[in-house]
């Protein structure tokens, strides 16, 4: 079974086995702009193994503490709907993304070459959106290792680093081009810059999750699963999500398909009861991180897709390195799909909405 839904995308990126055609043509913010025509940055470079949830600023959205907020009044409502999408499908399991609709990472530095990925219209958009190949280009000159593979899925999504510009670029539907001059193409993706001073978003309508957030900032990595220590939100993507009218912070933008009320929204955060001990659960011992680390910083409502699931690393890039795929040994062996087998999702609950947004 492997990862069990694909993510259905953005308005302006549907990621679903449909997509459907946009005539969205955001650009750029006016900063992104500034940026594109001034000189590279050059930020203070960071660990090759910095954590990737732990690139963006102290305050990154998927560092807020959620242990004491207060929760949404509709709560009880969309939990109930959220165990109606869970339930009926895949076994009453929800799903851990670990082989397909995911992304694969990659840090970087300067020594790696840069190359400008082609805009594949996959959407039929008819041309190249503002600030994919002008203004910001974001596109443009992007670090991409000689041996960089995407995700497994039909997402085939991508997340490289740059630690010594400080820059972070994601794509979907990444895919090498052939040819005389073999490259790379993707159908969206998004840059930021200055991520160490970045909340872990993009600007609308950028980056590959529908609802706007960076991938990497929700991910579970592999070495955090090894580890079983999370300490950062995770992404959770669902099977009916409130429609793009009921966008929450953090999200900035949404696909979602539902017009119930008690359709959980992207951006929504859903946080495991904090009173719950953790360690008396019957689930495995990742579920059991994953548990830990919902109970602080919660779940971040981030895709519509065919199943609900838990957003883990790929595990690609491992597998083009090694030749194995670290997940199976990282799991003890289990199949990915029971990894949240007995996951308590009746003791989940919605944190109110907006909150930890700043005052503007």
């Amino acid at each position: 079974m492997g990862g069990l839904a694909a993510c259905t995308g953005s308005p302006d990126a549907p990621t679903s086995p449909s997509a459907k055609p946009t005539t969205s043509t955001g650009s750029g913010s006016r900063t992104q702009m500034a940026r594109a025509e001034a000189p590279t940055k050059v930020a203070t470079p960071k660990a090759a193994n910095t954590p990737p949830s732990q690139l963006f600023a102290p305050d990154n959205v998927f560092k807020l503490d959620v242990t004491k907020a207060p929760l949404d009044k509709d709560s009880a409502a969309m939990i109930k709907n959220l165990q109606g999408q869970i339930t009926p499908h895949w076994g009453g399991i929800a799903g851990f993304n670990t082989d397909q609709y995911n992304a694969s990472y990659y840090a970087v530095d300067n020594t790696t070459p840069k190359q400008d990925v082609a805009f594949y219209d996959c959407q039929n958009k008819g041309a190249a959106p503002p600030g994919i190949l002008d203004g910001p280009a974001m596109f443009k000159q992007v670090p991409i290792p000689a041996n960089a593979v995407p995700a497994n899925g039909t997402d085939k999504s991508m997340s490289i680093y740059n630690r010594d510009t400080d820059q972070l670029w994601e794509f979907w539907v990444m895919e090498r081009t052939k040819g005389a001059k073999p490259g790379w193409r993707a159908c969206w993706g998004g840059r930021i810059d200055d991520v160490s001073t970045a909340p872990g978003y993009y600007d609308h309508p950028f980056g590959v999750a529908a609802s706007g957030l960076a991938h990497v900032g929700y991910m579970v990595t592999i070495d955090e699963a090894r580890k079983r220590q999370i300490d950062h939100a995770m992404g959770l993507v669902l099977i009916s999500t409130g429609d793009p009218s009921r966008i929450w912070y953090p999200a900035n933008r949404s696909d979602g398909n539902s017009t119930d009320p008690t359709a959980i929204p992207e951006g929504a955060r859903v946080r495991l009861d904090p009173s719950v001990d953790v360690e008396k659960l019957q689930i495995s011992p990742v579920a059991k991180a994953i548990a830990r680390a919902a109970q602080k910083y919660g779940f971040i409502v981030v895709d519509t897709a065919g199943a609900v699931s838990v957003i883990a690393e790929s595990g690609q890039r491992d597998k083009a390195a090694t030749g194995t795929d670290p997940w199976p040994q990282v799991l003890g062996g289990q199949p990915n799909y029971k990894t949240l087998e007995g996951f308590p999702w009746d003791k989940v609950q919605v944190v109110q909405r907006e909150y930890g947004k700043p005052a503007s």
